[in-house]
């Protein structure tokens, strides 16, 4: 569940790794900051994010992520999935 959460968290505005840790717990969603880097550098290598650095008043410059063309369509694809699954759980009873 991490990588549609991490692509979904980056959806709509551009965060640092430590904005999308913060994002995820608020959402009660655990996640540890040491899971989530290798996470982030195989969705760049594989073309789902796309990072640019800018400076930053309280410290180093930050690398921001955001979603690529392919990202977006890898969550939308997510989010299908996932209605189906909740529509197979709910119903697999009947």
């Amino acid at each position: 569940m991490l990588e549609p959460l991490v692509l979904a968290s980056i959806e709509q505005h551009r965060r640092y790794a430590a904005e999308i840790v913060d994002a995820l717990r608020a959402c009660d969603f655990p996640v540890l900051e040491g899971t989530l880097y290798p996470l982030l550098n195989r969705l760049r290598r594989d073309g789902l994010i796309e990072h640019e650095w800018q400076e930053s008043t309280s410290g180093p410059p930050r690398k921001y992520l955001a979603l690529t063309a392919e990202g977006h369509t890898q969550l939308a694809r997510f989010r299908e999935y996932w209605t189906s699954l909740t529509h197979t759980l709910t119903n697999v009873g009947d």
